[in-house]
């Protein structure tokens, strides 16, 4: 049908266009503050470009969503301010008549949005973390770049090395710091070379120099060495590390009755939920004036979508600390807005067949 295809191919147009842009802001944001988070030793620099794509996959449902949310709106205000809506709408197509057509696309979007928010967001957030940590069980000399000062996970160290040799185990032109309450150590050594013992890592120091200050009176001790010994830390397995709710499959999610637990696949339906939702919130958002060049309902209508993205958040966090359950608040909170769209577009439609009959 005509009014079928000529909505759907508006709607793919505006759809695709608006998802490019926004796929480029959000590029843009995260590729800052992953540098930003590099720069401070957060992960590994090598694994910059494998943490934007997965943090990319995490955005990606929220994107999509508000790439619909946004093609629905315009397209639709675009139809009213051209006067093809009212033309529409006195051939006989009611309002609600469009939720064929936009759900014909809508649907589509659903549907990807649900396979990246079910399985392919868990899966990228498991990948995340199992990166951070695997950086964070390295020991101190592995986690120092060749000619830059890094910090130990603790605080208390400061490291420098010259340069990397033997799958960075083995340092050149050590330079270290120790921090207690009471004392402060500077160590120099020619060769740093990491070995593990009993579940421990050691540093071992050969050729090299050890001044020890009191910071109480400010009395010095210097000692030469040509070997020594000194422990960095254990030795970590990555079983020991708990993973996280955002991070587990949707199926380990359904078996698991933790409140976490429970608002993380709260916050996956909602999501996909929330995204059906924009299609019939958009369509009874959409309106257009002909003899006005702006258009507010769109401004409205991105204010409409920042605050259902935050009950949405606001609603995980009631699950997560057993305020509320799941399946009541999914159903209070999407299930209440989409009574309240449907509800609006029928009003309009019942407010337009008296016009419509009276005209004729």
């Amino acid at each position: 049908m005509l009014f079928d295809s000529s909505v759907r191919r508006e709607l793919w147009r505006s759809f695709v266009g608006t998802l490019v842009v926004l796929l480029t802001v959000v590029l843009t944001m995260v590729l800052i503050r992953i540098l930003s988070q590099a720069t401070t030793g957060a992960f590994a620099p090598s694994d910059l470009g494998l943490i934007m794509g997965y943090t990319i996959i995490t955005q990606l449902p929220m994107l999509l969503t508000l790439s619909l949310f946004i093609s629905v709106v315009a397209v639709l205000s675009r139809f009213w301010r051209e006067s093809e809506m009212v033309v529409w709408q006195v051939s006989g197509v009611p309002q609600m008549r469009f939720l064929r057509p936009l759900l014909q696309v809508g649907l589509v979007v659903v549907a990807g949005v649900a396979l990246v928010t079910m399985v392919t967001r868990p899966w990228a957030q498991s990948q995340t973390q199992s990166l951070k940590d695997r950086y964070e069980q390295r020991s101190d000399l592995a986690r120092v770049q060749a000619g830059q000062f890094q910090s130990s996970a603790d605080g208390r160290r400061v490291f420098f090395i010259d340069s990397h040799s033997e799958g960075q185990r083995t340092g050149k032109n050590v330079f270290i710091v120790l921090s207690n309450e009471d004392r402060e150590t500077l160590i120099t050594a020619q060769e740093g070379r990491l070995e593990t013992e009993n579940g421990l890592r050691y540093l071992t120091l050969t050729h090299g120099e050890r001044t020890e200050t009191n910071t109480a009176d400010g009395t010095k001790v210097l000692s030469r060495f040509t070997s020594a010994r000194l422990l960095v830390g254990e030795t970590r397995s990555d079983l020991d590390s708990v993973p996280k709710a955002r991070a587990l499959s949707t199926l380990e999610l359904l078996g698991d009755p933790a409140p976490d637990r429970r608002g993380e696949l709260g916050w996956r339906i909602g999501q996909v939920w929330s995204t059906f939702n924009m299609i019939i919130i958009g369509l009874g958002l959409a309106v257009g004036n002909a003899r006005r060049s702006s258009n507010w309902s769109l401004v409205f209508a991105l204010l409409v979508f920042v605050v259902y993205f935050n009950l949405l958040s606001i609603s995980e966090n009631w699950v997560t600390s057993g305020a509320i359950g799941m399946w009541t608040c999914l159903l209070l909170l999407h299930g209440s807005i989409s009574v309240a769209a449907l509800a609006r577009i029928w009003a309009r439609d019942a407010v337009w067949r008296p016009r419509r009959r009276a005209a004729a």
